[in-house]
C-alpha cells in the first residue's frame, strides 16, 4: 500500500485499517466512512471531500497519496457499443479495461498487472514480459473511472485484462474487498469472475478464502504436449495438476469452474483435442467457453475455421460438457487484452 514517496496509497486501505489511521490523527469514528465513500465517488483529490473539515484535508494530503488514472486512449465500437481504455497511471505505466454491454449488465474487464509474466503464445499483454503489478486502488479506479467515464452503470467484473491476477494475490484480494464493501461499489462476488492460467498453490489460496467469485482458468489445450508448447506456466503445473486444483476448489467452495478455450487453428483444435478434453473434463459439471482467438500481429498463430470449431463443440457436446462460443465484442476496435497497450509501447 505504500508508494516510493513513503506515503501511504489512502484508497488501497481497507475500511477497519483507514479508521484505524484517522483514529491515530484523533478523528471521530464517522469521519473514516465519509472518507471511504468519498474515495469510491471517485474524487481526484482531497479537496473535493467537501462535507470534511479544512483541517482534516489537510491533514489527509500531508500524510497519503491519492492518485487517479488518466484516459490516454479511448475507443468505442460502433458495432455493439464496446468501449476500450488505455489508461495512464502515475508512473507513465499503461493499462487497458473494456466495458462491455450485455443484456443481463454491463462488464468491465480490468487488469491486475501491467504486462504479464506468464509468456503465452498467443497473447498481445505478455510481450515485453510484466514491468509491475498493480495496486489494489488501481484496479479499483479502472471499475470506477470507466463507469464514471462512460456513464454505464457496472454490475459485473472480470479480471481477465493485462496480467495473472493469482501472480498478484494480495493486491488483487484487496482489490475485492474494496469493489464489495456496501459503502464502497458494493458489486456482489457472484458477478466478479477471475481468470488465471493456472498458478495451483494460489488456486488452493483462494479457494480456501471462500470467495462466491466466479473462477476462469485458461486452459486451451487438455494434454502436457500442446499445452507447454502455447502456454509456459504447464511445465510446473501440468494439466492433470491443474485439474486436480480446478477439483479441489470446487469441493471447497461448490462454484462451478469456467475453462477458457482459445481456438487456434492446426494447434489445440484437432479431434484428438476435442475427445481428450471431453474426456478430461468429464463429470465435474465444469463449463467450456471457446473463444475465436484474435490474432496477434508479432503471432504465427491463427483462429480455428468455423466448420472445425463446429465439431469440436459437437464432440464436446456428445460427452454431455457444457460448452459455449464467446460472442467476439467490439472487433473494430482491436477489444481484445493488450492490444492497445502493445499498440502504445511500440509508437
Amino acid at each position: 500500500m505504500t508508494e516510493k514517496s513513503g506515503l501511504p496509497d489512502i484508497k488501497s486501505m481497507l475500511p477497519d485499517e483507514l479508521s484505524a489511521a484517522l483514529a491515530a490523527l484523533g478523528e471521530p469514528p464517522f469521519r473514516a466512512k465519509q472518507v471511504f465513500k468519498w474515495l469510491n465517488a471517485p474524487v481526484s483529490s482531497f479537496e473535493e471531500m467537501t462535507n470534511l473539515p479544512k483541517s482534516l484535508r489537510e491533514k489527509l494530503r500531508e500524510r497519503f497519496t491519492l492518485y487517479t488514472p488518466a484516459v490516454e486512449q479511448k475507443q468505442v465500437s460502433r458495432l455493439d457499443g464496446t468501449v476500450k481504455y488505455l489508461w495512464r497511471l502515475h508512473d507513465g505505466s499503461h493499462v487497458e479495461s473494456v466495458v462491455m454491454r450485455y443484456e443481463h449488465g454491463n462488464t468491465v474487464c480490468v487488469s491486475s498487472e501491467v504486462g504479464c509474466p506468464m509468456g503465452c503464445a498467443f497473447c498481445a499483454s505478455t510481450i515485453g514480459g510484466k514491468v509491475r503489478n498493480l495496486s489494489a486502488s488501481e484496479i479499483l479506479d479502472q471499475v470506477m473511472y470507466a463507469q464514471a467515464d462512460s456513464g454505464l452503470k457496472i454490475s459485473n467484473i472480470v479480471l481477465m485484462g493485462i496480467g495473472e491476477p493469482l501472480d498478484n494475490f494480495d493486491n488483487v484480494i484487496r482489490f475485492l474487498r474494496l469493489v464489495n464493501d456496501p459503502d464502497g461499489m458494493n458489486i456482489g462476488m457472484r458477478h466478479i469472475s477471475l481468470s488465471t492460467c493456472g498458478l495451483v498453490e494460489k488456486i488452493d489460496k483462494l479457494a480456501g478464502l471462500g470467495l462466491q467469485l466466479t473462477l476462469s482458468v485458461s486452459l486451451h489445450a487438455p494434454d502436457d504436449e500442446t499445452r507447454s508448447k502455447i502456454m509456459p506456466v504447464n511445465r510446473a503445473y501440468n494439466v492433470d495438476t491443474l485439474l486436480a486444483a480446478c477439483r479441489r476448489y470446487f469441493e471447497k467452495t461448490g462454484r462451478r469452474i469456467s475453462f477458457e478455450y482459445a481456438m487456434i487453428r492446426d494447434v489445440n483444435d484437432t479431434p484428438f483435442h476435442a475427445a481428450l478434453l471431453a474426456e478430461k473434463l468429464a463429470g465435474t459439471g465444469s463449463h467450456v467457453n471457446l473463444i475465436p482467438l484474435n490474432e496477434v500481429p508479432e503471432s504465427n498463430l491463427h483462429p480455428s475455421a468455423p466448420e472445425t470449431m463446429r465439431r469440436f463443440i459437437e464432440t464436446l457436446e456428445r460427452k454431455n460438457i457444457n460448452v459455449t462460443v464467446r460472442r467476439k465484442l467490439g472487433p473494430d476496435i482491436e477489444a481484445s487484452c493488450g492490444q492497445l497497450r502493445r499498440e502504445r509501447e511500440r509508437k
